[in-house]
């Protein structure tokens, strides 16, 4: 979902002074004015205008329409953006006493590739942002910021989870007990309601379960009470959390998903985040075995560089390469002349899996036939001569499993570590509300 973060917007008042004019002057000669913006929060050392949440309000609406969820009502919707703009700001102003930032240049790359990956040129995306109704310099501005937001989290959450071996075994050992390797897409509505929380809380939080459930059962998508009535991160999304194994999930969820039909609701589940009710959108079985194509090969490069210029290496490597054609054994040419690591065992880089490599040099592996040598090829490391020396069907099926379970266990602790870190940054915060206020 496209974001629009702060920016400010002062509109001017116009007034005329008019003197020594009739006081009877129609409404239509009347000098029309515009109302200002104002602030609305104000958030430790920045502040939230009106016009800024009014905005991000639009587009909200927009991709909530667009993605066919219902809308929540207005001031439900006032209130989970102004929420995310608070949290945002939050985050934005850590980045910026902290160091980080995204220069220009590193902006226009990144929107360039955007632009490329969607198959357009520069004006034509630009274009097609108007058309969207997307201003093209709160675009950049808003890619700057998720760059921003991205790194700041890689910085103080993701990069500091750690996993060991043993929590591995653990997760394997546990995954063979239970025999269910099934994947589930889920969605959630969670109430926020931490462990110490006061008698008045919990029975807010019972009140808010029931309205969610009542609504439901009276109709109401699961999206649309998403966004009425969760305190998650992506309410406004329906809460969508994608696709998630059952180690990814604490057991007593895995039980209650696990007995749903697809697009089945279920009961609410107290957890120490708050209560939970979760919406089984698909279901999958989880793959047991993953047999993969490798290739023995080696390779000769020559890099280009102060001395040996482009043209040069390629001249020399094609030389190379008629010698190999007469008979010169690759190993022998690959130890004289190779620039690579492996010249010193003939260019020998062993058994490769797909994706392995660049895609240029994969791509001319793939054409090869056991024991042909390839032409030159140029790859952002240089010029390559490259010979298969034979493929087999390799079951990778253990070492993908601990891949994955190392990533399962990444995906869930940075998750928690995130919820647990956005929270502590917004009670320390100050925030004082204006919404109300008049002029």
């Amino acid at each position: 979902m496209m974001k629009y973060l702060s920016t400010f917007l002062h509109s001017a008042v116009g007034a005329a002074l008019l003197l020594g004019v009739s006081a009877n002057i129609s409404a239509a000669d009347k000098p029309s004015i515009e109302k200002m913006d104002r602030i609305i929060a104000v958030v430790d050392q920045s502040v939230i205008t009106e016009r800024e949440m009014l905005d991000r309000m639009e587009s909200v609406r927009a991709q909530m329409t667009k993605k066919g969820v219902e809308l929540p009502p207005e001031d439900v919707l006032q209130k989970q953006i102004l929420e995310r703009l608070i949290v945002d700001s939050l985050q934005l102003q850590l980045a910026s006493q902290t160091g980080i930032k995204v220069d220009d240049p590193q902006l226009d790359k990144t929107i360039e590739r955007i632009a490329e990956q969607n198959k357009l040129t520069m004006p034509a995306f630009k274009k097609a942002l108007e058309e969207d109704g997307t201003k093209f310099y709160k675009f950049r501005e808003d890619i700057r910021n998720d760059i921003i937001l991205t790194r700041l989290r890689e910085r103080d959450v993701d990069n500091k989870i750690n996993i060991s071996e043993a929590e591995i075994d653990n997760y394997l050992t546990t995954q063979e007990k239970e025999g269910d390797l099934d994947e589930f897409n889920i969605s959630q509505i969670l109430i926020r309601l931490p462990e110490d929380s006061s008698p008045e809380d919990i029975q807010k939080a019972r009140l808010r379960t029931e309205q969610a459930i009542k609504a439901m059962s009276e109709g109401m998508s699961f999206e649309k009470a998403s966004a009425n009535f969760s305190d998650a991160p992506n309410a406004l999304e329906g809460g969508e959390l994608g696709w998630r194994s059952g180690q990814q999930m604490p057991a007593q969820f895995v039980e209650l998903i696990k007995g749903l039909e697809v697009g089945g609701v279920s009961r609410p589940i107290r957890s120490g985040s708050g209560v939970h009710i979760f919406k089984l959108n698909e279901r999958r079985a989880g793959a047991s075995t993953l047999i993969v194509d490798q290739t023995h090969v080696r390779h000769i490069l020559l890099k280009p560089n102060e001395v040996l210029s482009d043209k040069e290496a390629q001249q020399k490597i094609e030389s190379i390469k008629e010698r190999i054609d007469h008979g010169t054994p690759f190993q022998d040419m690959a130890r004289q002349y190779s620039d690579d690591g492996s010249a010193s065992s003939g260019g020998d880089l062993g058994w490769i899996n797909p994706g392995d490599t660049v895609p240029v040099f994969e791509k001319a592996m793939a054409e090869l036939a056991p024991n042909e040598v390839s032409a030159p090829v140029r790859s952002q490391f240089g010029w390559h001569i490259i010979q298969v020396i034979e493929r087999r069907k390799q079951d990778m099926s253990k070492e993908s499993k601990r891949l994955k379970a190392r990533q399962e266990i990444r995906a869930r602790k940075a998750e928690e570590a995130y919820n647990e870190w956005i929270h502590e940054l917004r009670d320390k915060a100050f925030v004082e509300l204006r919404l109300e206020d008049k002029f």
